[in-house]
């Protein structure tokens, strides 16, 4: 009966949610709460710590933004919302982009409420950080490490009042990367306090932490432990790795009219990629971990604005990142950890729209995307394409890595000032 009850659940009223952030909702067009959301809200509004697991572009933030805001205004309702409590919730985020989004989609759903928020990441002046953390935010979004330096070195600055922590992407977050920085923000933030995990993928990591820091969690699947959605038409092409340009180039000018992102396993192979596709008139920019951080989100606002329709990446952009016209992701360089996969292909496919997921597989790389076939449980049909009609690009394609490879060892800020 439970189960048909949720399924009768249409509206964020029915989940219980205050009447603000409904209207919050409507005006933000999401008419309907997602599965997770079903799922989740719920149980955050009873109280309870969770540990959610959807699939990517399944409504994540919001499953854990809306608790959040309602336990805000439940906490000072009687007293008016101006007298809510500073520093209520902490979002952490394994990338500055994710941080940068989340923050935008409290702010969007916190409009009308006059909720403050701060995101504190790297590669952003921490005197700007320091001013907008003295006008005492209700939210905190930021980046491990960066929270750290402010827990450290800004004056006044303390989560002793802490009510709330998320950990979007959490199985990231419990890499060795983070360890460290992590370790020291569960230490200085209270106990008695709400704790909710998201990701897209589960590992033993995850449960390590819900043994260490959560109460009796509620565990919420709305996927399986490693799938992709239905929407997804994913497919493989097995190459030479010498022609993987040629097919690259093949692929992005027979869908000349998509958006597309390509990812690539290191931040030199981006830059490079991104002049060769220019230097064949496909509009191409790079991002990765080595731009500063008004590159990298420059970059993505010229992707998303259309100015340009391919966005070569690392693996900073598989993560959480909603932009929804994506209707390509290609796999220039199959990922090591077959888990990175799901969250690449994530990027398309997003809310219910289709997408396409290409992977270009050379000789050196089938051991690993086998483990992608193995981790998602299908085995993958393979990209059509005629040799004959790729190896036409070749001699274009070669002369344009030449070029690039010269360029690439001057500059490549021109791609920032030129396009």
């Amino acid at each position: 009966m439970a189960e048909e009850e949720k399924e009768e659940m249409k509206s964020f009223k029915d989940l219980g949610l205050c009447e603000e952030l409904v209207e919050a909702c409507d005006s933000l067009g999401w008419k309907n709460p997602t599965k997770i959301q079903v799922e989740a809200i719920p149980h955050a509004l009873e109280g309870k710590d969770l540990i959610g697991l959807a699939q990517t572009g399944s409504g994540k933030t919001g499953a854990f933004a809306l608790p959040i805001l309602h336990a805000l205004l439940e906490s000072h309702s009687k007293q008016g919302y101006k007298s809510a409590p500073v520093f209520f919730a902490l979002v952490l985020s394994p990338t500055r982009e994710l941080a940068i989004q989340i923050a935008e989609q409290f702010e969007a759903l916190g409009s009308g409420i006059s909720l403050k928020c701060a995101v504190l990441v790297g590669g952003v002046d921490i005197m700007q950080q320091q001013i907008a953390l003295g006008k005492r935010p209700h939210i905190i979004v930021g980046t491990p490490g960066r929270l750290v330096d402010h827990l450290t070195n800004t004056k006044g600055f303390s989560l002793r009042m802490l009510k709330y922590l998320v950990l979007d992407e959490a199985d990231r977050l419990l890499n060795e990367d983070f360890e460290k920085a992590l370790d020291d923000i569960l230490n200085v933030i209270p106990r008695d306090r709400h704790t909710y995990l998201f990701s897209a993928t589960m590992t033993k990591k995850v449960k390590k932490l819900q043994r260490a820091c959560l109460r009796n969690p509620v565990k919420i699947e709305a996927a399986s432990k490693y799938s992709t959605v239905d929407t997804l038409k994913q497919q493989y092409r097995f190459i030479p790795a010498k022609y993987k340009d040629c097919y690259l180039v093949n692929i992005l000018t027979e869908m000349s009219g998509c958006t597309s992102m390509v990812f690539t396993r290191t931040c030199d192979a981006t830059r490079l990629l991104a002049f060769i596709l220019r230097n064949l008139n496909i509009r191409a920019i790079p991002i990765s971990g080595q731009m500063t951080q008004a590159k990298r989100l420059g970059a993505l606002n010229k992707f998303k604005s259309g100015e340009c329709n391919v966005l070569v990446c690392t693996d900073v952009a598989s993560r959480g990142l909603d932009i929804p016209s994506v209707d390509m992701v290609i796999n220039y360089d199959i990922p090591t950890n077959s888990k990175d996969y799901i969250h690449r292909v994530g990027r398309t496919a997003r809310a219910g729209r289709s997408g396409v997921a290409i992977s270009l597989v050379n000789q050196y790389e089938l051991e690993w995307y086998l483990q992608i076939e193995k981790l998602i449980g299908k085995k993958l049909p393979e990209y059509p394409a005629q040799e004959e009609e790729v190896l036409q690009y070749l001699e274009s394609v070669t002369e344009a890595k030449r070029l690039s490879q010269m360029v690439t060892q001057v500059s490549f800020s021109c791609l920032y000032f030129h396009i």
